[in-house]
């Protein structure tokens, strides 16, 4: 692979991309409810003259439609790579209206825009246009998945085996332009089911024993947000009791915790489950505790072939790659543990998940240019 000129996009591939960008931002696809986004990509794989197979993993992931998967055929002995966007996005307070001003997309209202994951799946598109008008220079995989946002679920479902792919890439992180994600962590997610005895909390107290007072003895037990470099964290749900004058008999809380370290990671969980069955026993409560491991977290060398091309392509273009860690997960996570290095590329978009999320045209743009070269290198 080396440094040399990328392809770059045409003014009408650039207004093509934020058409399409802004068309897909309005399309509401909160997690488990992507069925009006899956057929609108569908349908125009196929105006590409893409064969198109949506899959079953909607029976596994509780979502109203399956993950997408298409496939441009390159020269015969090329090698074949993956690109991967998700079309969820997290729960929207309000309907998405894409205003433009001085080069910025947000939303008109107090609500996310869903450039996560959407400023993906329209470079995703516009390199699949590119590639299908001029030929691809190798074969590309184009995966989009459902389900992404609670627990890379669709990825999870997805049949890996179907994948001709050496190696891949998904655009799933919302930092500068420029840096690639070679590690991301282990993540584990904690169910504590507090159980106690009800009673009138005016008349009888000392009859009951308070779930809700159980759990937050826990919670005070454990170290919680940034543990280390590599670790953190959370609580992020309680839920419990019934009414005001009643001892609560029931109490549930759900926390997480990840960490770069595989070990660090689950001696940190080990050591919330001991806070959580200390905390219940003092309380004279009862305790169901479930742990998951909802991914396994991976670091890539700077000599994985998926970093060499991204590094060339982002050369190419003026930038100087950086490499960083992440305390976040993406499908990358669930394609590398399943043998198949995936980096993933930060996307230029900002504060995801945040009311005030936002992308420039420029990033936009810029991104169809490395995804562009990421294939060229690749080739």
């Amino acid at each position: 692979m080396s440094t040399a000129a990328v392809p770059r996009a045409s003014q009408e591939e650039r207004d093509r991309l934020v058409e399409d960008f802004i068309r897909l931002c309005e399309i509401e696809s909160p997690s488990r409810n992507e069925r009006p986004a899956v057929d609108a990509v569908a349908a125009y794989l196929r105006e590409l003259g893409l064969e198109v197979e949506e899959d079953a993993s909607a029976a596994e992931t509780g979502s109203d439609a399956g993950n997408l998967i298409a496939r441009i055929p390159g020269p015969e002995g090329a090698r074949t790579i993956l690109l991967c966007a998700h079309l969820d996005t997290v729960p929207l307070e309000g309907p998405v209206e894409v205003a433009r001003e001085n080069g910025l997309l947000t939303n008109r209202h107090d609500a996310i825009l869903g450039a996560d994951n959407k400023a993906a799946v329209a470079t995703v598109l516009g390199t699949a246009r590119r590639l299908v008008a001029e030929g691809a220079p190798l074969g590309v995989e184009l995966v989009f998945t459902t389900c992404e946002e609670i627990g890379l679920r669709g990825a999870k479902a997805f049949d890996r085996s179907k994948l001709r792919s050496e190696y891949g890439f998904v655009f799933d992180h919302a930092s500068p332009i420029g840096e690639l994600i070679v590690a991301a962590p282990t993540y584990y997610r904690i169910d504590a089911r507090f159980r106690g005895h009800a009673a009138h909390a005016g008349i009888r107290p000392e009859a009951g024993r308070n779930a809700i007072a159980a759990a937050a003895g826990a919670i005070a037990r454990i170290d919680l947000g940034r543990l280390d470099a590599e670790t953190t964290a959370n609580v992020g749900t309680i839920k419990g009791g019934t009414a005001p004058n009643v001892v609560a008999e029931h109490c549930l809380v759900q926390l997480e915790a990840r960490s770069l370290d595989d070990s660090r990671a689950a001696s940190v969980v080990s050591q919330m489950v001991d806070a959580i069955t200390e905390a219940a026993s003092d309380a004279e409560c009862d305790v169901e505790t479930a742990v998951e491991e909802q991914n396994r977290g991976y670091r890539m060398p700077r000599t994985a072939l998926p970093v060499v091309a991204a590094a060339g392509a982002l050369k190419a273009l003026g930038f100087e790659p950086s490499y960083i860690s992440t305390g976040g997960c993406s499908d990358a996570n669930i394609f590398v543990a399943a043998g198949i290095p995936c980096l993933n590329v930060a996307n230029g978009t900002e504060r995801n998940h945040q009311p005030d999320e936002s992308v420039t045209v420029e990033a936009l743009e810029t991104m169809l240019d490395v995804t562009l070269g990421i294939v060229a290198q690749s080739a």
